[in-house]
């Protein structure tokens, strides 16, 4: 199931600094980002090998996750300094943008249509 990492981050009188590092056990190969939604949801999918980090860079949104047991939950991604682990087989959606949200994803895995998934389980 998804999880929350709080990922390392520095503050002082510059302001803060926040390290995606050493906390995945995937090589990156693609990093995108979504913004602008307006209002529109996102997702509606699974993968069959892609995990993905996803953080809010600015302002805030909610991803629903779903994994092969039906176990649901809901996170809230508010700030820079955390980010969701989303497994490959979790059905997820992302909603709720507030007007200024950057949703920052990192993924395992090269963009592939055959990798995706539109069935909930």
């Amino acid at each position: 199931m998804a999880k929350i990492i709080n990922l390392p981050t520095m503050n002082d009188d510059r302001g803060c600094l926040s390290v995606v590092e050493n906390i995945t056990d995937f090589d990156i190969k693609r990093v995108y980002y979504i913004y602008n939604t307006d209002g529109k949801q996102r997702g509606g999918h699974r993968h069959k090998k892609t995990k993905q980090l996803l953080m809010s860079t600015s302002g805030s949104c909610n991803v629903f996750c779903e994994n092969e047991k039906k176990e649901t939950e809901t996170f809230l991604l508010d700030s820079p300094s955390k980010c969701l682990l989303v497994e490959a087989k979790d059905w997820h959606t992302m909603q709720n943008f507030s007007k200024d949200c950057v949703l920052l994803v990192i993924a395992s895995e090269y963009y592939d249509k055959n990798d995706y998934i539109d069935d909930r389980y």
